[in-house]
């Protein structure tokens, strides 16, 4: 199912969709594509961020620093594997390096390794809204924590070369401007956080299938999550009107 013009309805409807996006990706990350030890949770609080999705690894809660890495127990090898996007991006000077606070996030005594995200319209419909989205996608990573960010809505003025663009910006990840491809304005991006920081990025045009992206639980292993399946069951339900709207079919 192509991805749809979101633009096309108002911001209610696209919420409609995520809330019933979140529990289909954490049915199935709790289905067998997490490895064993490792375990998903929706609409958890983290700290200052709120998350859709958080996957947390079972461990005693652990006070040094660096954190040792969570067992190679499942999950894709970079190194056999790369994920397959088309941008891949690096910080040469990990903000672990310079951020010398706990990297581990705790929730019942569990280790929190990665954290899956779906822009809502809330999150780019003003200047402070993008910053402080994005001021919490920078802490999650400062805390050592891996990020999937999906964004299916289009830049606007707020993010005019996409919510990456802006990220990247506070991440450091570069002084070149970020070119945001005029016909593939959606983002998705996948940060992994290690002795450096890298993001691998993919942008897509509506009426594309989504692909799948890659959600790391250690700097060198990830899974891939199926977007484009869960996306579908998401939509599933939707009113027949309303998908004639979001399919341009609407008289």
């Amino acid at each position: 199912m192509p991805v749809h013009d979101w633009t096309r309805v108002d911001a209610g409807i696209f919420h409609v969709l995520h809330v019933a996006w979140i529990p289909e990706i954490w049915k199935v990350l709790n289905g067998g594509l997490l490895p064993t030890g490792y375990y998903a949770l929706p609409e958890q609080h983290a700290g200052k961020s709120i998350a859709d999705v958080l996957t947390l690894h079972r461990s005693e809660p652990l006070n040094e620093w660096p954190p040792p890495l969570p067992p190679d127990t499942g999950g894709i090898a970079v190194a056999d594997a790369p994920p397959r996007v088309r941008r891949r991006e690096t910080v040469q000077e990990s903000l672990l390096a310079r951020k010398r606070t706990l990297a581990i996030r705790h929730i019942s005594g569990n280790r929190l390794v990665a954290m899956l995200e779906i822009l809502s319209p809330s999150n780019k419909d003003r200047g402070e809204h993008v910053e402080q989205f994005a001021n919490k996608a920078v802490a999650a990573l400062e805390a050592g924590v891996h990020l999937l960010l999906v964004d299916l809505l289009p830049p606007g003025p707020n993010d005019p070369q996409g919510i990456h663009a802006v990220i990247r910006q506070k991440l450091g990840l570069t002084d070149e401007p970020y070119e945001l491809p005029s016909a593939e304005p959606l983002t998705l991006v996948a940060y992994a956080v290690g002795p450096k920081i890298e993001a691998f990025v993919e942008h897509i045009a509506v009426g594309a299938i989504l692909p799948e992206m890659p959600l790391f639980l250690r700097p060198d292993r990830y899974i891939n999550v199926p977007l484009e399946a869960t996306y579908m069951a998401a939509f599933a339900p939707m009113p027949q009107f309303l998908r004639d709207v979001l399919e341009g079919q609407a008289a």
